[in-house]
């Protein structure tokens, strides 16, 4: 296995950002299936939500989150469900931070 490190803006990540509750969640332009049907279902509570987003704000770096190649320049969430669906919700409207 090879693990290329790649830099993925915000912008980027939330392209075209689509919760389709159990029929999948997907980001980065449709072409990233953040959940999986082997991830378990998102659990982070308002305040690790928040966490996740001062993070952001503050320029600080977030955890490395894995991605899976799959077959035509897709790919799936290893790790980083949880902090991926927060900055898309934060982004789409569906939590606020700091009011």
């Amino acid at each position: 296995m090879e693990i290329v490190r790649k830099k993925i803006s915000i912008r980027n990540l939330v392209e075209n950002y689509e919760d389709n509750g159990e029929d999948g969640i997907f980001g980065f332009n449709k072409k990233l299936d953040i959940r999986p049907p082997y991830q378990r279902e998102f659990v982070y509570d308002s305040e690790k939500r928040s966490a996740v987003i001062d993070t952001v704000i503050k320029g600080f770096p977030l955890n490395t989150m894995y991605w899976a190649n799959k077959e035509n320049d897709e790919f799936e969430i290893i790790d980083g469900q949880q902090r991926t669906i927060s900055i898309c919700q934060f982004v789409e409207g569906v939590f606020s931070f700091n009011d």
